[in-house]
């Protein structure tokens, strides 16, 4: 079944609505049972980051970021939305709760949306800027 562009635009407006809030059942709520979710970076600095299939196993990700880093913001100012597909730019902020260290980049998001829900996430930024940020230093080659 084909997904309008109002249905995932006001799939996305939930999402990040829910996310604004702080409301972390709101967000659960708005992931598909059957995600498939990526966050493209070094899994030795970003345990968090990588391939998660299923609800379940985005919530294991989303704990194990919750156990080094606080999202201090995310806000979209980029949004394009063609049928169930969105391409999301967005500012982000992160703390970093061992160091306190603020943590600022640029990420590009790309959803899909099935039935009101997000069934595909990818998260794409500068991973080794965001590697250097965490580390706190600058990686030499």
């Amino acid at each position: 079944m084909r997904v309008s562009e109002s249905e995932t635009r006001e799939t996305l407006a939930a999402l990040f609505n829910a996310h604004r809030r702080r409301d972390f059942d709101g967000f659960v709520a708005l992931l598909h049972d059957d995600i498939d979710w990526i966050i493209h970076g070094p899994i030795e600095v970003f345990p968090f980051a990588g391939l998660r299939r299923g609800r379940p196993a985005v919530l294991q990700a989303l704990a194990l970021m919750g156990l080094s880093y606080s999202l201090r913001s995310y806000e979209p100012d980029i949004t394009i939305v063609e049928d169930d597909r969105a391409a999301v730019m967005a500012d982000v902020s992160l703390t970093q709760l061992a160091t306190g260290r603020l943590l600022r980049f640029r990420a590009a998001n790309l959803i899909r949306v099935a039935g009101g829900k997000v069934i595909e996430f990818r998260e794409f930024a500068d991973s080794f800027d965001q590697a250097e940020q965490a580390l706190g230093r600058l990686i030499e080659l």
